[in-house]
């Protein structure tokens, strides 16, 4: 398990651009990047123990993490 965080920049580095572009013009993918953003950031603040969670409630973060990610990249492939 690594402790970086999977900032969607850097799970995407040459749709950056799209990313930026799609915040500003789709509010169904601001949302999402919103979401992701804060689901990533609670698993990386649980791996590193800086806000431990129940391993079932880390496992369950996790999923939703690459559920959305999932979701984002969908859409930016068609951008």
């Amino acid at each position: 398990m690594s402790n970086t965080p999977h900032e969607l920049a850097q799970e995407f580095p040459d749709k950056v651009d799209a990313m930026s572009q799609l915040k500003q013009s789709d509010a169904h993918f601001a949302k999402l990047a919103d979401e992701y953003h804060e689901v990533n950031r609670a698993v990386h603040r649980a791996e590193t123990n800086v806000e431990p969670l129940e391993e079932l409630t880390e496992v369950e973060l996790r999923k939703k993490r690459g559920a959305l990610k999932d979701e984002i990249w969908s859409i930016l492939a068609k951008a």
